[in-house]
């Protein structure tokens, strides 16, 4: 605003005259030589009504008052300060609380920020572009309960708010959302109505979501807006029926995401308190569309909404809209931010232990929704959901667009979370003529990590996997961790001696490990924690076979032994082709070499590039641009060729290749890598709703993979459930495990 304000208002049912009163206002922290200043006051404050004051003019502001009711010219502060309504218009004498409170001409008081005369305690501090409000017509005596800081609101007499009585166009929220994903109106200042059905109180996207009690009839308009306000609470109340006045605006969180409509800037009066909410649109499992999204080749925010077709156009139509579910299962663990994914379509694609897998680009699953809580962490801790678990009875809320997910239900009424005692799984120990090579990425692990991140997963390793002869590491991190940001530190050696230490101390085998260090920062992953590939294995069961020359640099060879006439490695362990652009920023893959009951077996550890860049699946451009996988399809091709190299040698090669490739069992990574018959991806032996070993975004999928050669004999393998699922774990992935006959 352009000047200093006061409101008054009354909670009579007649005109409340203040002819001969005053608005007075004294400095936060008056001194002994300190005056009030008086604005005397004429007319009278109707019922419902608001009453402007204007004082002095500042120059933050831009936007003009509306004609005020009576203007003066104090000078009032911006973040402390006490404002009074007094009988009379000679200024006040006292300087204290105490005294004040004995001054029989205060009407009302309000001390605001650090104000020395004040209500019991202060009001919160506003600033040049805040102002405060009283939040309900009750007035306790304490400042910093009866009032809030918002957006400035301010209304004279006639109703009239910023930009004058004309400065708006009157609209329905049905009007601002229109039948695309993208206002008409962006950029206008709207006047609208509508019920407050929900407040989002924390956080820096503040604001309340309002409905229009009277829809319309055409199914692809949301009744449902947001209105933001920042890092401010609003100070309205569920059920409250306001008038806002605010610009519409589409919020994109990042390129390639839809957006959500709202209003920004916004000003309202509260027209009415206690009114009944809309009924909420109850969501059932044959409520969301079976299809997911039309498929244009590009963009598809321009395009009309069919939300009888389309799952995304469905929950975009009902944006900002109150939704209810009930008795739904989670479908993901609850997550480090306070959510949790739930299906709608208990049928859908479900798995034993209670979520939905992914099977395709074009098999996305449809039932699944966010869940978030509007319910402050301090009244209701949000619940720590498994996967399988059911948030029993009414879930609801409105619904919002989010970068990370989706379409979401911001809850303000939360289900009860039932425990269906989801277990993790232990797999069978390999017997004496069997070797068993497992594969787990162990999610950033460093010397730097917690000593229960190093226990946990030891008895992953020990307990869930039955101490296997092999294990293939991702994501083991320099001995420094991220903590070390272009320090020259690679060496790994003091991260894989505390992980085999918990080993031993939970019972299991003195594993001993290989690797190779790379070039500082060249691997990606999290910014200086060097992340690389490595080996774990028990000596009292196989050997490994070592041979010199390995570095982040030199290339592994297939050479021939002319004394048995069969192949070996040039260096054990030996990075394949690190120098290839393909590995640009990734992880290069370590190739070894082990003898297990006289019988040479390679193992190829493997992490390839990761998923970042692509397009997200609730995005705006159909098909989403998955670029990610342009790399990812080279580093199968160049791993391939070495793989085709060692087959050329020998067909009958025993070779293992496992790791996180990043990707589906469906890609074309995958059919790259497995083209031909070479090598078999042993995730496609299982039955459908057992490929998974990783979940994001509620989806049980894959992104691990154990590919095995042909020359294997009694092939067992086994995904082994112990993280992924479950909202206390050691790492975001499952291991995996295969036991073979070499």
């Amino acid at each position: 605003m352009t000047r200093d304000f006061i409101e008054l208002a009354t909670t009579g049912t007649t005109p409340a005259s203040v002819a001969g009163m005053s608005v007075q206002y004294l400095p936060g922290s008056p001194s002994g030589s300190s005056r009030w200043q008086a604005t005397p006051l004429s007319g009278s404050v109707d019922p419902g009504a608001r009453f402007l004051v204007a004082e002095a003019a500042g120059g933050a502001g831009t936007v003009e008052l509306p004609t005020p009711d009576v203007t003066g010219s104090i000078n009032m502060s911006a973040t402390t300060g006490t404002v009074a309504l007094a009988t009379g218009t000679t200024p006040l004498t006292c300087l204290t609380a105490v005294d004040c409170a004995a001054d029989s001409r205060i009407v009302d008081l309000v001390g605001y920020g650090s104000a020395v005369v004040r209500e019991t305690s202060p009001a919160p501090a506003p600033s040049a572009t805040t102002s405060v409000f009283r939040t309900t017509s009750a007035d306790t005596d304490n400042n910093s309960t009866d009032f809030v800081v918002g957006p400035p609101s301010p209304q004279n007499s006639a109703g009239e708010k910023p930009g004058g009585p004309s400065g708006a166009i009157d609209a329905r929220i049905r009007d601002i959302q229109g039948t695309t994903r993208t206002s008409p109106l962006v950029g206008k200042v709207v006047r609208v109505p509508g019920i407050v059905t929900a407040t989002r109180a924390f956080g820096s996207s503040r604001g309340f979501w309002m409905q229009d009690p009277q829809p319309d009839n055409d199914p692809r308009t949301s009744e449902g807006l947001f209105v933001f306000t920042g890092s401010v609470t609003p100070p309205v109340a569920v059920g409250d029926a306001v008038t806002v006045t605010g610009t519409g605006a589409e919020y994109r969180p990042a390129s390639g995401y839809q957006t959500t409509t709202q209003l920004t800037s916004a000003t309202w009066t509260t027209d009415s308190r206690g009114n009944e909410l809309p009924n909420p649109v109850v969501i059932t499992e044959n409520t969301v569309p079976g299809e997911y999204t039309p498929q244009p080749g590009g963009s598809i925010e321009s395009l009309p909404l069919e939300p009888s077709k389309y799952a995304l156009d469905f929950w975009e139509a009902h944006e900002g809209e109150l939704v209810s579910v009930a008795d739904v299962r989670a479908v993901s663990s609850t997550t480090a931010f306070n959510e949790v994914f739930v299906t709608t379509k208990p049928g859908e694609h479900p798995n034993a232990r209670g979520g939905s897998v992914y099977l395709g680009y074009d098999q996305t699953n449809t039932g699944i929704v966010k869940i978030q809580s509007l319910i402050p962490f301090s009244q209701r801790p949000f619940p720590k959901a498994n996967t399988g678990d059911v948030l029993t009875g009414i879930t609801a809320g409105p619904v919002e667009y989010s970068q990370f997910g989706g379409y979401t239900l911001q809850a303000s009424i939360l289900g009860e979370l039932k425990d269906n005692g989801l277990a993790r799984e232990v797999t069978g120990k390999q017997n004496g003529g069997e070797l068993a090579v497992a594969t787990y990425n162990v999610e950033n692990l460093s010397a730097v990590d917690d000593q229960a991140k190093f226990d946990g997963l030891a008895r992953g390793i020990i307990d869930h996997l039955s101490s296997p002869d092999i294990v293939t590491l991702e994501e083991i991190q320099d001995n420094n961790g991220p903590t070390g940001v272009n320090d020259g530190v690679v060496a790994a050696d003091q991260t894989l001696k505390r992980f085999v230490d918990a080993i031993v101390a939970a019972g299991g085998p003195r594993y001993e490990w290989r690797q190779i260090d790379p070039q500082d920062m060249t691997d990606g992953g999290e910014p200086g924690g060097n992340i690389r590939v490595g080996f774990l294995f028990n000596p009292q069961r196989v050997s490994f076979v070592d041979r010199p020359g390995g570095n982040a640099t030199t290339a592994v060879d297939v050479v021939a032994d002319q004394k048995n006439k069969n192949p070996q490695l040039s260096i054990s362990p030996g990075r394949v082709d690190p120098t290839n652009p393909a590995w640009r920023t990734s992880r290069k893959p370590l190739a070894c070499e082990f003898v297990f009951h006289g019988k040479t077996v390679f193992v190829i550890a493997n992490h390839f590039a990761s998923k970042g860049g692509d397009q997200p699946v609730h995005g705006i451009n159909q098909p989403p641009v998955r670029s990610s996988e342009v790399q990812r399809e080279q580093q199968a091709t160049v791993l391939r060729g070495f793989i085709d190299k060692l087959f050329a040698a020998d067909p009958n090669a025993d070779l293992v290749v496992a790791g996180d490739l990043n990707d589906y069992q469906f890609s074309p990574t995958l059919r790259t890598l497995t083209q031909g018959g070479a090598l078999t991806a042993l995730m496609n032996t299982l039955p459908e709703s057992e490929r998974y070993s990783y979940v994001f975004d509620g989806n049980s999928q894959v992104l691990d993979h154990i590919l095995v050669s042909k020359a294997l004999k009694k092939v067992d393998y086994d995904v082994v459930h112990i993280n992924a699922e479950f909202a206390e774990r050691s790492s975001d992935h499952d291991p995996q495990i295969v036991r073979f006959l070499p």
